[in-house]
């Protein structure tokens, strides 16, 4: 999850310590933007009772915002290629902050969806400009480090908003926990006009180049293919896993809990994915589908207590939590003279996947039961094999006509 914008060197003679309160400035609002696209997951039953809703349409609140981030991602990036970046992302948080606020005062469905169409013109706009700002902001020997930082927040924010979201809702109030992510976006919009230099732009992106890499290249398709497939796969099912859960006579009050030890697990799986990528991408790729679709397969065939229920959100948190280095590391090794037009593809398709799976996952809870979810994102998650099989024979076939 890269930027589209060309890597100017940080000013010489510029603090380091002042870059690097920069880095976290940025960093807790990628953090506050992502936990606020995914906080939903864990509320759809409260905020369905409260405003008279069923648990499937709840799921728009996290279809909405992936689908609307899939299109600003691109869009926003470009239209604002003239503007300071720190006046940029200060106005996409800013929007975060207020957009949550106005969720947790909200009196209709209506205004609660108004306010998740902002929230996704943030998310793909934050995304695409804030991920390689690094280079901006910190002296070049310690530019992957401050990288790596700032995907941290993306990271944690994918493995840790639900269930702290989930874990807020169950003490105060699912009103509460848009509260306090709003008034976290708030913050992170005061430490940025505080701590962040000015950023001029550097546009380079085209949207001529996108069709042209996705065309020429056969491993970013295959990527896409495989970010579509899990993404899509796992918020099918995960976007609905309070109700599964409460299926299973989980109690209501565990169920945070729960979510949290899928988080901490999530946290595990992605130092686990980061330390075998390098070597073993591939295979760490079917790993993961692996991984999702045992977790997944069980929870729909086995009738769980909280001790079972434990084991396989740890199960399926160490599988979702390796899933943003490995599939970041594939484009970018897929990409590396195009890595700006593959990393945009990549954003617009992990957020259009957060919202297909979100919106399929209501039809099938409405129209099914609660539990085919599960088995449709496990299908998703096996077909990521074959995938990565055609990707190797691809990659073969190549190597010997080279």
């Amino acid at each position: 999850m890269t930027t589209v914008d060309t890597p100017v060197s940080a000013p010489a003679g510029r603090s380091p310590v002042k870059g690097w309160l920069a880095v976290l400035a940025v960093t807790l609002g990628i953090f506050s933007l992502m936990t606020s696209e995914l906080l939903p997951v864990g509320l759809l039953t409260p905020v369905g009772t409260a405003l008279d809703v069923s648990e499937g349409t709840a799921g728009l609140m996290v279809t909405v915002p992936g689908l609307v981030a899939a299109v600003s991602a691109p869009l926003v990036t470009v239209a604002t290629g003239r503007i300071d970046r720190r006046i940029v992302l200060a106005v996409l948080i800013g929007l975060v902050g207020a957009a949550n606020l106005a969720s947790a005062f909200a009196t209709s469905f209506a205004i609660v969806l108004v306010a998740r169409f902002l929230i996704g013109i943030s998310v793909g706009g934050f995304w695409s400009i804030a991920g390689g700002i690094a280079l901006r902001l910190v002296p070049e020997k310690h530019v992957p480090r401050a990288t790596a930082v700032i995907f941290g927040g993306v990271e944690t924010a994918s493995v840790l908003g639900v269930p702290t979201g989930t874990f807020i809702g169950d003490l105060s109030g699912w009103r509460t926990a848009f509260a306090a992510v709003g008034i976290l976006g708030l913050t992170s919009l005061a430490c940025m006009l505080f701590l962040m230099p000015k950023v001029p732009a550097q546009q380079t992106i085209t949207f001529a180049e996108l069709p042209q890499v996705f065309k020429g290249n056969a491993g970013v398709r295959a990527g896409i293919a495989i970010t579509f497939l899990v993404i899509t796969g796992h918020f099918l099912a995960y976007t609905f896993v309070r109700p599964i859960l409460q299926e299973d006579g989980i109690d209501d009050n565990l169920i945070g809990a729960l979510l949290l030890t899928f988080g901490v697990a999530g946290i595990c799986g992605n130092f686990i994915a980061g330390a075998l990528v390098a070597k073993r991408l591939r295979q760490t790729v079917a790993g993961i589908s692996v991984v999702l679709t045992t977790a997944m397969v069980v929870l729909a065939l086995v009738d769980t207590n909280v001790v079972t229920a434990g084991a396989l959100m740890i199960l399926w948190g160490l599988g979702y939590g390796a899933v943003p280095v490995t599939f970041q590391t594939w484009i970018l090794d897929a990409a590396p003279d195009t890595t700006e037009a593959a990393s945009s593809l990549y954003v617009s398709t992990f957020n259009l996947s957060i919202a297909l799976g979100a919106l399929f996952g209501g039809f099938a809870v409405d129209g099914i039961a609660t539990s085919s979810v599960l088995w449709i994102g496990a299908l998703l998650a096996v077909l990521t094999l074959l995938v990565v099989g055609g990707a190797r024979r691809t990659a073969a076939a190549s190597s010997t006509t080279e």
